[in-house]
């Protein structure tokens, strides 16, 4: 996650204005080096799961065949965890716990409807709306930017 390129069918000259437009469209912000025309300072928000945040980090292009190539070093990250989502997955492992506990005290199997409701409650409020959006996502939308087909990514 500390380096991350991309091959896009873009020229030199497009990619400035493409970055902009995508970041534009992510809600960051992006500074280009203006006279040297080779980068820029990127801050990116992102999501991983249950962790959000902005990551800072330089985007260096050349040109690469038919297009150009992106490469984006990590210089800073800004992670938190999304705590009234944390906060439910403990509750409701709390709830689960004693539940499995009912075949050596069978009084505890009146909490087996209760551990079942937070569950799935657990399920569709936190664990079904788990997403990621970070670095390859918004590279993969400069690169659909691009006039040609022929996106190529690889994560080094």
């Amino acid at each position: 996650m500390n380096r991350h390129e991309v091959r896009v069918a873009l020229t030199i000259a497009d990619l400035p204005d493409a970055l902009a437009r995508a970041a534009a469209a992510w809600g960051a912000e992006w500074s280009s080096d203006g006279a040297r025309g080779a980068g820029g300072r990127l801050v990116l928000p992102v999501v991983f799961g249950l962790r959000r945040g902005v990551l800072v980090g330089r985007v260096d292009f050349a040109p690469a065949g038919d297009g150009a190539r992106l490469a984006w070093q990590l210089e800073e990250s800004h992670l938190e965890l999304q705590r009234a989502s944390v906060a439910l997955l403990t509750l409701t492992i709390l709830a689960l716990l004693p539940a499995l506990a009912w075949p050596f005290n069978p009084k505890l199997l009146a909490l087996l409807p209760f551990a079942l409701v937070m569950g799935l409650l657990a399920w569709w409020l936190v664990i079904s709306r788990l997403e990621t959006s970070g670095p390859e996502e918004f590279f993969a939308t400069v690169g659909a930017a691009s006039p040609h087909e022929g996106l190529q990514s690889s994560s080094a």
